[in-house]
């Protein structure tokens, strides 16, 4: 890559503060946000680690985060932790890079347009529809539910109808679920077994089972499709259809498998989580939650949301956005320099590794009035008129944003708008809520919860 006209860092530029030692960043590894947090506070907006010669800098700064991700994006590339997710995604468009990223971004981004999310509206609806039919047992007999769980199928039954046109039921859709959650945890339990995946530790033989199915599973669905060759209105049938308009060149089974397989890891895991912990935060802020039941009989008045709806459901909407702040699904975004460069007034190397995270850009309190307070009116237009727009990046931000971040949004709204409706969720007593900073945020421990009907 030439790099000629890459901005380039100022000799007179100093070193990052940080922890000393070699093995400073190791600490990250154990217990991540709580290190990471104690670090951020001690040193400021930019803090260096090493691992032996390598660098990692943590960037907190929203104007640091938007130099590395929009100002200066075209020396940044995807850090050496997107190299282990490739073992699950392949090239899809989470990992890739260069050309081959470009090409397959300008060919899926007409599938990800708002016209053709809305038009999965309905499904979206209807497959909550009947996870609500499966909870009418536990509401009567009082039973709790883990709700991490149900949103997790809940997503994952949409993303396969949504891209597949499949309906996941029984066996399936559990083992679906099961090796997506394997995959997870693999990758994001940093040890000597993540760093050399042919060691044959029992994480590492059970992560390769959970690959070796999903790819089983994917390249079934592709090879059927391709067989019947019809368009059946799916997110596949838009892949396997999709050509490069300079050359006219289709995808390979190959890419193709790689792009559904991002999209089922990314399109619903992520999701899940938002939903997850939006229900616990509502479950401990009975005033919001108020305001979201309000907004809903007023708009909705008892019937089912529609993506037309979703304009008016503005409270719902800032319910969201404030759960995605304190608990973003992807809670860190790496990069790294391909050419030297400064970050807020501090050298940063050529192929080191660049932190940034959501878990605390989120939380800085130049930009976030009481940043652990729930509180959704801070996303209203009045509040945020003079927010800088990377103080907040749940999907990330410049030309490499979420390509689905429509999609995931339009789905969050419609299900809390359908669910609430009809339940209000409480935590069962003593239940332990504890973060799992894995590639993405879920609740350790799950979150069990009881179902308390709306009375209209």
């Amino acid at each position: 890559m030439d790099t000629s006209n890459f901005p380039q860092a100022s000799t007179l530029a100093p070193a990052a503060p940080g922890p000393r030692g070699p093995l400073s960043a190791l600490r990250i590894m154990r217990n991540p946000l709580e290190h990471i947090t104690a670090d951020w506070k001690r040193y400021g907006d930019v803090v260096r680690y090493r691992i032996g010669k390598m660098q990692v800098f943590l960037v907190v700064h929203p104007d640091g985060v938007k130099h590395v991700l929009q100002e200066n994006h075209r020396n940044y590339v995807k850090s050496v932790d997107y190299q282990i997710l490739k073992r699950v995604l392949g090239e899809g468009l989470l990992t890739s890079e260069g050309q081959l990223w470009l090409r397959q971004r300008r060919l899926m981004a007409p599938m990800f347009h708002r016209q053709r999310v809305a038009g999965f509206g309905a499904t979206m609806v209807d497959s909550t529809l009947k996870m609500l039919d499966r909870w009418n047992s536990p509401a009567v007999e009082g039973g709790a539910l883990d709700v991490c769980n149900e949103m997790m199928q809940l997503t994952l039954e949409i993303v396969a109808r949504v891209l597949f046109k499949v309906e996941l039921a029984g066996e399936l859709a559990h083992e679906i679920g099961r090796d997506v959650t394997v995959a997870n945890e693999r990758l994001g339990q940093f040890d000597l077994g993540t760093l050399l995946a042919w060691l044959p530790t029992p994480r590492n033989r059970e992560f390769r089972r959970a690959t070796r199915s999903l790819d089983a599973i994917v390249d079934g669905i592709i090879a059927e499709h391709r067989r019947s060759g019809q368009d059946r209105g799916d997110l596949l049938s838009l892949l396997l259809a999709a050509r490069d308009e300079d050359t006219g060149e289709a995808m390979s089974d190959q890419q193709v498998r790689d792009e559904a397989l991002t999209l089922i890891l990314a399109g619903h895991e992520t999701t899940a989580n938002a939903l997850a912990w939006t229900w616990y935060l509502l479950s401990q802020n009975p005033e919001v939650e108020r305001k979201l039941h309000a907004e809903l009989a007023d708009v909705l008045g008892g019937r089912l949301p529609t993506v037309a709806d979703l304009p008016r459901l503005r409270y719902i909407s800032m319910v969201i956005d404030e759960s995605m702040r304190l608990y973003p699904p992807a809670w860190s975004i790496g990069r790294s320099p391909v050419a030297d460069d400064e970050i807020l007034g501090f050298n940063v190397r050529a192929g080191c590794s660049v932190m940034l995270s959501q878990w605390l850009t989120h939380r800085h309190p130049d930009f976030w009035e009481n940043p652990e307070r729930f509180d959704p009116e801070r996303f209203s237009p009045e509040r945020s008129a003079n927010r800088p727009h990377y103080a907040y990046f749940p999907f990330g931000g410049g030309p490499r944003q979420c390509i689905g971040n429509v999609f995931a949004l339009t789905e969050a709204n419609l299900i809390l708008a359908a669910v609430a409706q009809k339940y209000r969720l409480r935590m069962v007593p003593g239940h332990r809520v504890a973060l799992q900073p894995l590639v993405t945020l879920r609740p350790r421990y799950g979150l069990k919860m009881r179902l308390e009907p709306v009375r209209a």
